[in-house]
């Protein structure tokens, strides 16, 4: 089911506000008033407000208020006048809620106490409940009130790369003890993705039923993949995930670093909308991914540091780019740096939606 296709009974009454959004619109490839754009990790250490509100508190816990989450993913909005929000939260939130001794450490990422190695690890990760992520519940509850006609998205870590996080127990350049699994045990590998693409698909029908209008499924890792190991041992999990929130209607957004030789393929694991970063042009993506998709990216988040003059000539360049595309959501190629300068973004919207008004 595609996002054209959207059950009416099922949708949630922030769902019906937002669905004529420049955002939804361009998710479901059609005409559009304007390029809508959002940003990767637009709620962040980018904004001084982001800062102020999360002094002293450790990010896990940040995700499990409620009014902090909110006022957190609203900053971007009010700020950068975006075209979507993107829920407040992190890749292991619901990893953390059905009990693995797991944090986010400053500087480092998320570090796992015991790595999942074995078949009897598996018995660790149960399924998650609805009760398991009740402020994600409350939270989406509070923005949707909050947002109008703004739509917000949810998001999930995809099965790779939670499993890479659960196997190496931290962040890893090489993948090593992923890959090891991944090609010694290929089915305790394909049983671990499984179980996360439960997870995963348990923790995105909590945020589209509590009222996101669209989701967005992160790869994080899976560009240190052939195109051969992603289709055999990645993307039947990625295509449970998909098919897991299809009937809801909602735009289903994949997204990956580094993933240029797998566009194709994550279009094909059931995204409406493939995310491209900057290293691949977006009519070269196009061609890759093929038709009936849309397309979202992807300007070099290194350029907003160049100054005005050069970061709307690469601009141009990224909507050029996009101009026969079938559906174009404008967004970095990877998310907002914590150093960069926030008026830089809300120039950036406010030239893409000039730039591109009908």
């Amino acid at each position: 089911m595609s996002a054209n296709e959207r059950p009416t009974g099922h949708q949630t009454k922030q769902q019906s506000r937002t669905h004529d959004s420049a955002f939804l619109k361009a998710c479901r490839r059609e005409p559009v008033p304007h390029t809508p754009v959002w940003f990767m990790r637009q709620a962040g250490r980018s904004l001084p407000e982001y800062l102020k509100v999360r002094e002293g508190i450790p990010m896990l816990e940040s995700c499990m208020r409620p009014e902090l989450v909110t006022e957190i993913t609203l900053q971007p909005v009010r700020r950068h006048k975006v075209d979507a929000a993107i829920y407040f939260s992190d890749i292991v939130v619901p990893l953390k809620a059905i009990g693995l001794d797991l944090d986010i450490k400053p500087g480092v990422g998320p570090v796992v106490a015991d790595p999942i190695r074995t078949r009897a690890d598996l018995d660790r990760l149960r399924d998650l409940t609805p009760d398991d992520v009740h402020y994600v519940t409350e939270a989406i509850g509070m923005l949707t009130a909050e947002l109008g006609d703004t739509p917000l998205i949810g998001f999930a870590g995809a099965p790779f790369t939670l499993a890479s996080y659960l196997v190496e127990g931290g962040p890893s350049r090489s993948h090593e003890r992923t890959k090891a699994m991944m090609y010694g045990d290929p089915q305790l590998w394909a049983d671990l993705l499984d179980r996360l693409a439960e997870i995963t698909s348990a923790f995105l029908k909590v945020q589209i039923e509590a009222g996101a209008s669209a989701v967005q499924l992160f790869d994080s890792w899976v560009g240190a993949l052939a195109p051969a190991d992603y289709r055999r041992s990645v993307m039947p999990a990625s295509v449970k995930v998909f098919d897991a929130v299809a009937g809801y209607g909602v735009p289903r957004i994949h997204f990956g670093v580094g993933t240029g030789e797998l566009l194709g393929l994550m279009g094909e694991a059931g995204a409406d909308v493939v995310g491209v970063d900057w290293r691949v042009p977006l009519d070269e993506a196009a061609r890759r991914v093929g038709p009936g998709k849309a397309l979202q990216g992807n300007l070099d988040p290194a350029v907003l540091f160049a100054g005005r003059e050069v970061v709307e000539a690469k601009t141009d360049e990224v909507l050029a780019a996009a101009k026969g595309l079938e559906g174009h959501v404008f967004n970095l190629g990877h998310g907002v740096m914590p150093s960069m300068d926030p008026d830089a973004l809300t120039r950036l919207v406010e030239y893409v939606h000039t730039r591109t008004a009908v």
